[in-house]
């Protein structure tokens, strides 16, 4: 089966801490992943606006949005599935869980928002509790050679996509590994759910993938190994 990946839109941290950042100075979205295989169109974590990333896509592809088969979160929270709406023919899916964790948050903030008297808030949390509930949890494998690969810590069940390559491995890591700098540093994001146990999927995932796709970054290629086999 034929695999190939392309960046859609490239993340940022509204704060990037190995920056000397502490407080917001942009708007942070998570990067954008496509991978096209012979039988599917599986876009990952679809963090900009929907008319913002169907542009994008446009921009960055040949695929529509009604072409996209299955959309992946690697983190459910609002800001990696920001663009699902755009994806209505799509499969949503994410790691079981943190599926499970993401929904048991927001019913706990809709209980306690519905006790006080935000009701714009509990509006923006009923809506995301919407479109939490269309999302299935995803299975081992989507397609033939593009796995689940477990990172939890970021978030309770942080999960990226392990793709098999002819000569490589290629890892979209969410943010268990953020940024170039985080991964130079050996470092994880601050304000994790679990930070041993991010910490110890950050290593995880430096053993095992020839290329990473970074959550809030580029493409790079992981400096302890010689790139593609050379």
């Amino acid at each position: 089966m034929s695999i190939n990946y392309r960046i859609i839109s490239i993340g940022t941290l509204a704060a990037h801490p190995l920056w000397e950042e502490r407080t917001p100075v942009r708007g942070g979205h998570a990067t954008t992943t496509l991978i096209t295989t012979d039988s599917a169109n599986i876009l990952v974590d679809p963090s900009l606006p929907p008319k913002v990333l169907a542009a994008r896509l446009d921009e960055r592809s040949n695929v529509k949005p009604d072409q996209i088969t299955h959309v992946f979160l690697t983190s459910v929270d609002q800001l990696h599935g920001r663009g699902l709406p755009a994806f209505e023919n799509a499969k949503w899916l994410a790691h079981e869980p943190d599926l499970e964790a993401a929904n048991t948050q927001l019913d706990e903030q809709i209980l306690q928002t519905e006790k006080g008297d935000d009701r714009e808030l509990l509006a923006v949390l009923e809506t995301q509790q919407e479109i939490f509930s269309r999302c299935q949890p995803a299975a081992d494998s989507i397609v033939r050679g593009v796995d689940l690969f477990p990172l939890p810590g970021v978030t309770e069940g942080t999960c990226g996509l392990l793709l098999a390559l002819p000569g490589s491995t290629v890892l979209i890591c969410g943010d268990a590994i953020a940024t170039s700098e985080h991964l130079e540093k050996g470092k994880v994001l601050p304000n994790c759910h679990n930070i041993q146990q991010a910490q110890a999927s950050f290593t995880e995932a430096i053993e095992i993938a020839d290329v990473f796709i970074l959550g809030r970054d580029n493409i790079i290629v992981n400096p302890l190994r010689k790139p593609f086999g050379m």
